[in-house]
């Protein structure tokens, strides 16, 4: 279990991120278009998995859109943007914001993203959402970098996440 703050008040979530060197656990996540989105998409590509409570807050809408300029910049790379917000929801913020360099995805079928990265809340108001974490994993799925965000409302350190991909 690790300890995070929301607002300065401390909650936890459910387990550990993937540490840098281990391998990446396996994911299947839900699409925009409804279709399943999982690691074997991603074969052969470095990928960061941008994870975040809610595209309704300020810091989840400014970190999706910051790696989707970023995104742009990289190559052999893709970035993910997983939380539980419904597909729907992902689309029309994308939609909305022209964000069309990521990939968006959404565990509302199931906890185990949440819970195999670890970061799923398991306490106070946030409670069954995930907390904000960046993991990047190589072309051979291991972990290069792993950051949870220790305040929940603060965007993650951005340069160093990138910096792993060099």
């Amino acid at each position: 279990m690790s300890k995070v703050t929301l607002k300065g008040s401390p909650v936890n979530t459910i387990g550990d991120l993937p540490a840098v060197g281990s391998k990446a656990p396996e994911f299947s996540l839900v699409g925009t278009s409804l279709s399943e989105v999982k690691n074997s998409d991603f074969t052969g590509k470095r990928v960061v998995l941008n994870i975040f409570p809610s595209l309704d807050t300020a810091t989840c809408a400014a970190s999706v859109r910051r790696f989707n300029v970023e995104a742009a910049k990289l190559s052999d790379a893709a970035v993910v943007c997983v939380s539980k917000d419904l597909p729907f929801a992902h689309g029309r913020f994308c939609a909305a914001e022209g964000i069309a360099n990521v990939v968006s995805a959404s565990e509302f079928r199931s906890n185990n993203f949440g819970k195999s990265y670890g970061v799923m809340i398991t306490d106070g108001p946030l409670q069954g959402l995930m907390a904000r974490a960046v993991v990047v994993v190589d072309k051979d799925g291991t972990v290069l970098h792993s950051q949870l965000v220790s305040e929940i409302t603060e965007e993650p350190d951005y340069q160093s996440a990138l910096d792993s991909l060099k």
